[in-house]
């Protein structure tokens, strides 16, 4: 199914693939794509939490 949304591509060595590709199996995601996308967002969220600890 196309998507309008951006796309990029990004490299990575075998130890974090395997690593993506654990998260999606054992998260039942429907593409790598979309398992990378979530690990992005739980990734970028814990960030903010930090950055708002660190500020108290």
């Amino acid at each position: 199914m196309p998507t309008q949304n951006p796309r990029y591509c990004i490299t990575v060595d075998d130890d974090l693939l395997r690593q993506i590709d654990d998260y999606r199996f054992e998260n039942r995601y429907n593409s790598r794509s979309a398992a990378t996308v979530e690990l992005i967002r739980l990734g970028l969220e814990s960030l903010k939490e930090r950055d708002a600890d660190e500020k108290e």
